[in-house]
């Protein structure tokens, strides 16, 4: 893969399939890498790369812990978990080269392309970015609200009813772009972006976002538990 300015990234997809002769399909998918550069933050670590604790990491610590429990009991469905690499390599602040369109999700643009098992189809897709923050809000994300509406209402019923309102919030957030946008352009699979957002507060994402305090220290068990248990029900209730 080729980043904004030319660099050949040595990228890799890891990719692991349950139940993979079933048509009746859901795809679970977070990105691994984290960003080169802390550019979000002080001029002086814009070089500098990041933790990634929360924005990379927290999705692929949940879907790691959901293989496991898939593992001990196998749901109805068949279940594909992607961890997507070069999310995360998008043309920085400080590059003044030329523009280039789609230098993030390059991971994600190539499997899009050429998935593991051709013509993959799936349900739905669930994206998990930065679900491990303190006091995460996840808002409905524009994107996924137009092309992912009835997956994304279902996901945010099952966690009220799991007693987590407090981070799943029944209102439009932002709109990101964020490998679901790749998955649904190239594979047309309605895919809901579950990424801690806040419209009201001027950031947007989290303040660790793209900093080098994007680290262990502002990990909360709590958001992970919630998210990782919302999602955990949506793929046992699919039949």
């Amino acid at each position: 893969l080729m980043a904004y300015n030319g660099t050949i990234l040595k990228s890799r997809n890891i990719i692991g399939a349950y139940n993979p002769d079933t048509k009746k399909r859901v795809l679970l998918f977070a990105h691994w890498d984290t960003r080169p550069y802390a550019d979000a933050g002080e001029e002086k670590h814009h070089h500098t790369p990041i933790d990634g604790a929360n924005d990379g990491a927290s999705g692929v610590g949940v879907l790691l812990e959901i293989a496991r429990h898939l593992q001990q009991q196998a749901p109805a469905i068949g279940i594909d978990i992607i961890f997507f690499d070069s999310e995360d390599y998008g043309t920085p602040d400080f590059y003044d080269g030329p523009y280039k369109a789609d230098t993030w999700c390059l991971g994600s643009q190539y499997w899009g392309r050429i998935p593991h098992t051709p013509d993959y189809k799936a349900r739905f897709g669930i994206l998990l970015d930065m679900v491990g923050g303190k006091n995460a809000t996840f808002y409905y994300e524009g994107y996924s609200k137009r092309t992912a509406s009835q997956p994304m209402q279902k996901i945010w019923d099952i966690a009220h009813n799991l007693g987590y309102s407090k981070h799943f919030i029944k209102n439009d957030g932002g709109e990101v772009t964020d490998d679901h946008v790749y998955v649904n352009r190239f594979r047309q699979i309605p895919c809901v972006d579950i990424i801690d957002f806040n419209p009201n507060n001027g950031e947007g994402f989290n303040p660790t976002w793209h900093t080098i305090n994007d680290n262990m220290d502002n990990i909360d068990k709590a958001t992970l538990q919630a998210v990782g248990q919302t999602v955990m029900t949506v793929i046992y209730n699919e039949k």
